[in-house]
């Protein structure tokens, strides 16, 4: 296969140039190529770049699969231009031994279409009692995170990150203080007073995150914050950065296009942690563009349409995100001039493999994992179009532009545009 004449993302930057794939690899990149038995494919105005990375989705299976499968949720992926996926362990059973962790790997070999990584929980259960046997899980999962809440504990935590560096592994942390939710379910902000519905303060995600980083301070471990949505967490992790914490951390493509004063009486607006005020959507561009923020990863987090049907107050937690997240922000963040197309890229493409020492990338001799995307392509989110089970966005109706024309993953297509 031999793309002619795209722009090439390769070493944070865009070139005009030729792509050979060939035996699953890119074999060649260069300025003109030529193989009269390769398929021709005009990547003319379009762009080609290494395949996304997502380090935070829920597939839900095994224990949720009417909410999404390991194949509906590899699909939906590699429609977004994903070719490696890292999937939460809220699931059931919780991945937090090898017997567990085998189920959701078996289906992983099964059904999946792309790369899935799975984390496995950092706490039996996810319940925060007991830590997990971590140098028994090391050979089978991604990381370590009991995403969908927080470890409550300090002394927990703090025995987590010792167990995690001499294993040498990295811990993702969902923060979030229990003891400040006081049953709150969107931001503490100006709608959520307006409205009468009941608010979580800013403090419950960032006062975890500060004591965390105090404890990854103390014991040199590998910490990367999940989902951060509030200025303080902007804040607080810069200033770690400065001192040398090894802290990484992410934020989604719904908490950087909109905040509290776009929420509408609708469970598709619900999420955990919620949108913040403008202030807070302000500080999270801008820790993109100074560096702060290492990722951009969806959280994607598929639920039945009765889940989601009960307004804000009833609904299940989570929205979906992994098919429309490059469109959402070359629309909303590239086009209008805020940031760059080759900084955006590298958010979903370089940083994630970076930060996570994963490889691959755009260079000769590397799986061909490439998603190629018409910037000039444009239409409006429909979710009764989705490959997810999952419907429910905050972003239906939307206008955007650019949109994914083909995912390959070890040079084999697993999405093409019809």
């Amino acid at each position: 296969m031999l793309f002619k004449g795209a722009l090439v993302f390769q070493d944070a930057k865009l070139y005009k140039k030729d792509v050979l794939i060939s035996d699953g690899l890119v074999k060649s990149i260069a300025t003109s190529l030529e193989c009269p038995e390769a398929e021709i494919i005009d990547a003319t105005d379009c762009v080609l770049t290494p395949g996304f990375v997502d380090v935070h989705v829920h597939f839900r299976e095994p224990g949720f699969e009417y909410k999404e499968t390991i194949e509906t949720g590899s699909k939906a992926a590699a429609r977004g231009g994903y070719t490696t996926v890292c999937t939460m362990p809220n699931l059931n059973p919780v991945p937090d031994s090898p017997e567990h962790i085998a189920q959701q790997l078996a289906a992983i070999k099964d059904s999946a279409v792309i790369e899935v990584l799975p984390y496995a929980a950092i706490t039996v259960g996810r319940a925060g009692k007991q830590l997990c046997d971590f140098a028994a899980l090391k050979g089978s999962c991604f990381a370590l995170t009991d995403d969908g809440s927080g470890v409550q504990s300090d002394e927990m935590m703090l025995e987590a990150m010792k167990l995690a560096v001499e294993q040498d592994m990295m811990i993702a942390a969902h923060c979030e203080d229990n003891s400040l939710l006081r049953g709150g379910y969107i931001h503490d902000g100006n709608y959520c007073r307006e409205h009468g519905h009941k608010g979580i303060c800013s403090e419950s995600e960032w006062g975890q995150i500060a004591r965390d980083l105090k404890l990854a301070e103390q014991t040199g471990c590998r910490y990367h914050v999940c989902h951060i949505s509030t200025k303080e967490s902007v804040a607080i992790i810069r200033e770690a950065k400065k001192r040398g914490v090894k802290v990484t951390c992410e934020t989604g493509p719904h908490y950087l296009t909109l905040c509290d004063a776009d929420l509408q009486e609708d469970g598709r607006f619900k999420m955990n942690p919620p949108l913040r005020a403008a202030e807070d959507m302000q500080a999270l561009i801008e820790g993109i563009k100074d560096g702060t923020i290492d990722v951009i990863a969806t959280d994607h987090a598929p639920h039945s349409a009765e889940e989601k049907s009960k307004g804000l107050a009833g609904s299940a937690m989570g929205v979906v995100g992994i098919e429309t997240a490059f469109p959402v922000l070359y629309t909303k963040l590239v086009r209008p001039g805020i940031i760059s197309l080759e900084l955006l890229l590298s958010l979903m493409s370089e940083s994630p493999r970076k930060t996570f020492g994963l490889a691959g990338g755009m260079v000769e001799g590397a799986a061909a994992d490439l998603c190629l995307i018409d910037l000039n392509k444009k239409y409006t989110i429909n979710p009764d179009q989705f490959i997810s089970k999952g419907h429910s966005t905050p972003f239906e109706g939307w206008e955007v532009w650019g949109d994914v024309l083909m995912t390959l993953k070890d040079g084999q297509i697993v999405w093409k545009q019809k």
